[in-house]
């Protein structure tokens, strides 16, 4: 991809999954990557797979739910690197529980993750662009489930097209300082995550099977897949892409 040699870059949730192969790829296009997650041992892991592949990286620990643990972050981000270039707001958290079976407790979690950490990162990111004049990128992860609903993820898919929303309203708003603001919406994969929601309950394992069974190309996704997407959208290559929102599903999904 062109333009990501020595582009600085906040992954969110990139200790382990999709955030790990979103980091590691971005490193390997030239990136310098920040990986941020709340267990630093994981997200010390990441860097270290990193480093041993020859590429730059820190650590940047912190809740994206905690608005002033993300500004320190991305403030301590600045002080070392110089900048920031690119946020890649990847941290997220399920369970799959029918919503009339849920508790209160669960959805505050999954809005505190899913919707409210990305607008976190976004503000404190979107000053620092404002701020320094910084023609940058964001690149959010949403869900496929936030397009067209996912059995056992009300609240989840809430925020996922929250998420959605969310993008296309801040790109539209900082087109004037030239930032991008894209959205990759990732169908079922095969992560941690994943294995342990079907692990934890009956009703997991059986809806993840069914949409498995159901990707057209006849397999879950690997985080590799969805790393290439991001790779794209937070390169010169998508120069003139924002606002947009691209399924990496297999075709499970195929929406107009």
């Amino acid at each position: 991809m062109r333009g990501l040699s020595d582009k600085r870059v906040i992954v969110t949730g990139s200790g382990r999954g999709i955030g790990r192969g979103i980091a590691r790829r971005l490193a390997e296009e030239g990136a310098v990557v920040v990986v941020n997650d709340v267990v630093e041992e994981n997200a010390e892991e990441t860097v270290s797979l990193i480093e041993s592949d020859g590429s730059e990286a820190i650590t940047g620990i912190a809740d994206v739910a905690d608005f002033d643990a993300v500004e320190t972050m991305v403030s301590e981000t600045v002080d070392e690197l110089g900048g920031v270039d690119v946020l890649v707001n990847n941290a997220g958290w399920d369970r799959i529980e029918w919503f009339t079976e849920q508790d209160s407790s669960v959805w505050d979690r999954l809005i505190d993750v899913n919707l409210r950490g990305q607008i976190n990162c976004s503000r404190a990111v979107a000053d620092y662009f404002v701020d320094s004049g910084t023609e940058g990128s964001i690149v959010n992860i949403s869900s496929d489930a936030g397009r067209v609903g996912s059995s056992g993820e009300a609240v989840y898919a809430g925020c996922k097209g929250g998420v959605i929303a969310f993008t296309k309203t801040l790109a539209r708003e900082l087109a004037r300082n030239n930032v991008n603001c894209n959205v990759i919406a990732p169908g079922p994969a095969d992560t941690p995550l994943v294995a342990e929601m079907r692990e934890d309950s009956e009703l997991g394992d059986k809806i993840l099977g069914s949409m498995e069974n159901q990707v057209p190309l006849g397999r879950m996704a690997e985080p590799e897949d969805i790393a290439g997407a991001v790779a794209f959208m937070a390169s010169e290559d998508a120069a003139f892409v924002t606002g947009q929102v691209l399924s990496v599903s297999g075709g499970l999904t195929m929406v107009g």
